[in-house]
């Protein structure tokens, strides 16, 4: 299948259309050059989050955290060794409920470490507390 898609790209937020084939090439962004995915979980704010919900026309997933939990930090690890694997096929992201806290109120997150799969925009599954690498892979993977 060889479909165009819309990547936001993490560094410079423009639009990049390219088709589903070229995702796994390491692409480029058309405008900043730099890559669109570098297998780190991009960090959001609630301006680049509605971006990317919007306009990314790949699964996301959020890992909602705080720097004070406990759970989330020893997450954290695995989220990005699954981010490694699981890109390009989603984009990987983390929000900080602590400065972010009006995105937490809105998709009612009541604990953390919390982590939300969206496509198209719409959320399609939740999974609340701490997972290791392959957890989070499978739990992912049986969502897109």
């Amino acid at each position: 299948m060889n479909e165009p898609v819309h990547i936001v790209c993490p560094h410079c937020s423009a639009i990049n259309r390219l088709t589903s084939t070229r995702l796994i090439d390491h692409p480029v962004c058309g405008k900043c050059k730099q890559k669109l995915f570098d297998t780190n979980p991009l960090e959001l704010s609630s301006t680049s989050f509605e971006l990317h919900l919007k306009r990314n026309e790949i699964p996301l997933v959020v890992d909602f955290w705080a720097p004070w939990c406990g759970p989330c930090l020893s997450m954290a690890p695995a989220y990005k060794q699954a981010s490694a694997l699981l890109e390009p096929q989603v984009r990987m992201a983390k929000l900080n409920t602590q400065t972010e806290s009006d995105l937490a109120q809105k998709f009612d997150i009541r604990s953390i470490p919390t982590m939300i799969i969206f496509k198209n925009s719409r959320e399609i599954s939740r999974q609340s507390g701490a997972m290791g690498q392959a957890q989070i892979i499978a739990w992912v993977r049986s969502f897109i």
